[in-house]
């Protein structure tokens, strides 16, 4: 049910990464929702993902809000969603229980191998935008560079270890899941009970996002997708 209010504040928080210019072309009616874009904060020395949680929170102010979280974003939104007043939580190209992360990603927890996963490769986005040949390889430098500003060593460690540690079990009651059926980061046939999206990849919040103009108002409004 809809608050007082007319206004449905909608907080949004992106990909490991990615700067809150991915959502740059999601459109929601203004007479029924007001979008806020949280960036991410460098994480501080062995900081938890419940502490970091609560430091994201800081930075809403508003009560009976819409979460939404994409990629390893949505693992934070659940987690912050834990200490919130919230009419709606949604994930889009995410997990919503260690059951749905890949198996690589679960082998790498039991084998405690992210340490050696070479972060620092982030540096050379810039430089992949200048060696890249063909059309479609040029579009998708330029698509990285834009779009993954948080190139810090730390904050990507701090992310990856986070992710794939993540200690959940069992779903959070009401999570709103949509998810691309070619998603190859967080594959579809780990995923249990979502909205699809049809061709929709991981990055699908950047290159489907019409999709998502046309069904987010309904589905915030009733956790469903209606055609």
């Amino acid at each position: 049910m809809l608050n007082n209010n007319p206004i449905t504040h909608v907080y949004f928080v992106p990909g490991m990464s990615a700067n809150p210019s991915i959502f740059e072309f999601i459109k929601l009616p203004k007479e029924q929702f007001k979008i806020h874009w949280l960036e991410w904060q460098l994480p501080e020395k062995d900081e938890t993902l419940e502490k970091y949680a609560l430091r994201m929170n800081s930075f809403i102010q508003h009560k009976n809000i819409v979460l939404i979280g994409v990629s390893f974003g949505g693992i934070v939104v659940q987690e912050m969603s834990k200490y919130l007043d919230i009419k709606r939580l949604i994930i889009i190209s995410s997990v919503k229980s260690r059951k749905e992360l890949p198996r690589r990603m679960r082998y790498a927890s039991k084998a405690n191998v992210v340490r050696f996963i070479p972060t620092s490769l982030l540096n050379y986005i810039d430089h992949f935008e200048k060696i890249a040949f063909g059309e479609f390889l040029k579009k998708r430098a330029k698509l990285y560079k834009k779009y993954l500003s948080i190139r810090d060593v730390d904050y990507v460690d701090w992310s990856l270890d986070t992710m794939i540690n993540w200690k959940c079990d069992n779903p959070i009651p009401g999570i709103v899941h949509i998810h691309g059926d070619e998603d190859v980061v967080f594959p579809y046939k780990y995923i249990d009970g979502c909205i699809t999206v049809k061709g929709g990849t991981h990055i699908m919040i950047v290159n489907r996002f019409r999709w998502f103009n046309k069904y987010l108002p309904n589905i915030i409004l009733t956790g469903k997708k209606t055609d």
